[in-house]
């Protein structure tokens, strides 16, 4: 599986890994900026993870350092009137990224990675791409073959579910409102996939794309998180409440409500 190719779908789609970190950006031995190199494979040593990142298992089990982190990083920089715009913006981003990554994988490769969350770090102080960073596991990473179950397993069951529990315990959120971001971040990596696709002439990833990404709007968890061809998303992230936001392209809303409206 080439992660260097997916990375060509753009920012949100790129994985950086222990192999990256190895030999720099560059492929010349040169370690990143934001982190040391990978530690010498012999003798069975784990690659060194970026400064400031933590596997994303310890934010599920309780450790909720990082997660805070970055919704104080998000409210810093959005100012907005309550925590759960930002807690709703952090958790959209990570849900974008996550969803990138493994649709991307699945439409152009046919596989699936499995993203253990042990393995997968987050920094919660770096942008895309650079806030996620995946140890390898030795030879190479464990896929599954690409299908909506598979998908769901990985990213909805691994990740976005306990992510998203982790939110509301650091923020009283909708859980209906997080369900909307997930759909709202699949539907987002299905539109840049059809935007690359078109550019490389490789329609059939499109259409993989697209027949996944039905599937699994089409189960419990993402059923009526979207709606239409253009897959508009029926709640808001409440990224218009921050003093210099707006509506989203596939917002719910077509002009942005009263703050003193109803709740998304």
């Amino acid at each position: 599986m080439d992660l260097r190719e997916l990375g060509s779908m753009g920012g949100f789609f790129a994985l950086r890994t222990s192999a990256d970190t190895a030999h720099g950006p560059g492929g010349t031995g040169e370690p990143p900026a934001d982190g040391p190199p990978e530690q010498a494979s012999t003798g069975g040593a784990e690659p060194v993870p970026p400064a400031g990142s933590a596997p994303l298992s310890r934010l599920y089990a309780g450790g909720l350092d990082p997660l805070t982190r970055r919704v104080d990083l998000v409210a810093a920089r959005h100012s907005p009137p309550e925590r759960r715009v930002a807690a709703s913006i952090a958790q959209l981003g990570l849900a974008a990224r996550l969803w990138s990554i493994g649709l991307g994988c699945a439409a152009l490769h046919g596989r699936v990675p499995e993203l253990d969350p042990e393995r997968l770090y987050w920094s919660p102080g770096s942008g895309t791409p650079d806030d996620l960073w995946f140890a390898l596991p030795p030879g190479g990473p464990r896929t599954l073959p690409a299908t909506a179950d598979a998908l769901r397993a990985v990213i909805e069951d691994t990740h976005l579910a306990p992510f998203g529990d982790a939110v509301r315990r650091d923020t009283r959120i909708s859980p209906r409102l997080l369900r909307g971001n997930e759909g709202s971040a699949l539907a987002g990596a299905v539109r840049q996939i059809d935007t690359w696709a078109r550019e490389h002439g490789r329609t059939a990833v499109a259409e993989n794309a697209r027949a996944l990404a039905a599937a699994l709007f089409a189960a419990p968890r993402l059923s009526g998180t979207v709606r239409g061809p253009a897959m508009r998303r029926t709640s808001c992230c409440l990224y218009y409440r921050a003093p210099r936001g707006g509506l989203c392209g596939d917002c719910v809303f077509d002009r942005p409500p009263a703050h003193g409206g109803r709740r998304a």
